[in-house]
C-alpha cells in the first residue's frame, strides 16, 4: 500500500525494486530472472551510485519509495558501501530495506555491508536457474512478505 506520512514522503510502492547494477550482462540476467517470478516486480534501474542518490532525492520530495533496493558493491561514480551509508543517514531512506547483491563473497565486504546497515547480503549465483530462484525468493520476501515503516 502507498501512504502519505507525516514526514512528507509516500510509503513504498509494493512490489517495486530499485536494482542498482552497472554491468549490462548482470543487469539483463537479473531483469530476466525477476521477470520469471510468479509476481514480477516493477523494477527501476540505477546504473551507478549517483543515480541511486538522485532517486532518494525524489523520495524526499514525495515520490513513493520502492519495497527494496538491490545494491551492487562495485559501482562507478560512487561505490555501493558509500551509497549504503548515504541511504542510512537520510531520513527518506533510513528504514528502506537494502539487500547487497554482489559477486563478492569476501568476508571483509560482508562485514562492511552489515556494519553499514545492509538488511541482507546475497552473492550472485553463477547458474541462471539459481539466479531465478534467488531473485524470486528476494522478490517474494521483500516485496510481498516484509512489512516496512512508511
Amino acid at each position: 500500500m502507498q501512504g502519505h506520512t507525516a514526514g512528507g514522503f509516500h510509503g513504498p510502492i509494493l512490489g517495486s525494486i530499485v536494482l542498482v547494477e552497472d554491468d549490462p550482462s548482470d543487469l539483463d540476467l537479473m531483469l530476466r530472472a525477476l521477470g520469471r517470478c510468479s509476481s514480477p516486480p516493477a523494477v527501476t534501474v540505477a546504473r551507478d551510485g549517483e543515480a541511486v542518490l538522485d532517486l532518494m532525492r525524489t523520495w524526499l520530495n514525495g515520490a513513493p519509495r520502492p519495497s527494496v533496493v538491490l545494491l551492487d558493491l562495485q559501482l562507478p561514480r560512487r561505490g555501493g558501501l558509500e551509497v549504503l551509508r548515504d541511504l542510512r543517514i537520510h531520513y527518506a531512506a533510513s528504514t528502506l530495506p537494502v539487500v547487497v547483491w554482489t559477486s563478492s563473497g569476501a568476508a571483509d565486504d560482508i562485514a562492511a555491508a552489515y556494519a553499514g546497515g545492509a538488511n541482507a547480503y546475497v552473492v550472485k549465483p553463477l547458474r541462471f536457474e539459481e539466479l531465478v530462484a534467488t531473485a524470486c525468493h528476494i522478490q517474494h520476501f521483500w516485496c510481498q512478505c516484509n512489512t516496512t515503516l512508511d
